[in-house]
């Protein structure tokens, strides 16, 4: 039995699953050995908020079509929670303590026995708070549980042809603030426009970092010496700056997925005895 199919085959052994499912390559590969091992006794899910990037809510869906699982979306309301919008170390654990607290009870209102997440190992050498919120949850990582990394995660989805096999990290909009910059509606509908500009410049693997009226443009180290050439530069503030920034800057040193959890990943970590969700 492959790799794939032993993950395939714990998945099955549930009896029935919801997937919280972004569209990214984890939640995609999770949704699709859901859809084979399941059947209709998997479920999609897809949060909407404020944090969620524009048109990520129609590639989840073309994705689910694509991968023959039923989808649904729910609403979340992270903007409600202090602990989110205080945008401390533990933002995550907030807001996947809304996210899993709401898929808990949709499953639990039509049947479902498990809630499953596309975590993976390589999330287990991270800063994820937000895996606290799952135990809490009883939340099921089937990929973790496996011992699959990132990288063969995008090999098993390109073996089912999954359509996102491929697709670069996008995380929830929140991510591109500094901690302890406060999150708000306005801030992430302001990061999410000047991404979209970027999106329509070409642009592929980057993030807008958001520091007040200046945001700085991070980019993947391949396509870094196209932005710096003077031309594109300006049109890269430009469009910042027409996203609502009054300043905007390119910085020198290429995007590194996770660079914001650098200066804390020496504090207490999610489960140890120093640690306490409401601590921010």
């Amino acid at each position: 039995m492959t790799r794939l199919e032993e993950v395939q085959d714990a998945i099955a052994r549930l009896g029935s699953a919801l997937v919280a499912f972004s569209g990214g390559v984890d939640s995609s590969l999770v949704a699709a050995l859901a859809a084979r091992g399941l059947g209709d006794r998997a479920l999609a899910v897809t949060a909407v908020s404020p944090a969620l990037a524009t048109g990520e809510l129609d590639g989840a869906r073309d994705v689910a079509r694509a991968i023959g699982i039923e989808h649904r979306t729910i609403s979340t309301h992270e903007l409600a929670r202090e602990g989110y919008v205080l945008n401390g170390r533990f933002r995550c654990y907030h807001c996947k303590t809304e996210l899993y607290e709401r898929l808990a009870a949709l499953a639990g209102r039509e049947g479902f026995d498990f809630v499953l997440s596309g975590a993976n190992l390589d999330d287990s050498g991270d800063w994820r708070p937000g895996l606290r919120a799952a135990d809490e949850h009883g939340v099921r990582h089937p990929l973790l549980e496996a011992g699959v990394t990132k990288h063969e995660v995008r090999e098993m989805a390109r073996r089912l042809g999954v359509p996102s096999a491929d697709k670069p990290a996008s995380p929830c909009l929140a991510s591109r603030l500094p901690y302890g910059s406060p999150v708000s509606r306005d801030a992430l509908a302001r990061i999410d426009r000047a991404e979209r500009g970027l999106k329509a410049l070409g642009y592929r693997v980057f993030r807008v970092r958001h520091h007040g009226e200046l945001g700085v443009v991070q980019i993947a180290v391949d396509e870094l010496p196209r932005a710096m050439i003077a031309a594109q530069e300006a049109a890269i503030v430009e469009a910042v700056r027409a996203a609502g920034y009054s300043n905007a800057e390119v910085d020198r040193e290429p995007f590194r997925s996770g660079s914001l959890n650098a200066a804390i990943v020496s504090g207490p970590q999610p489960g140890s005895s120093t640690w306490s969700g409401a601590q921010e």
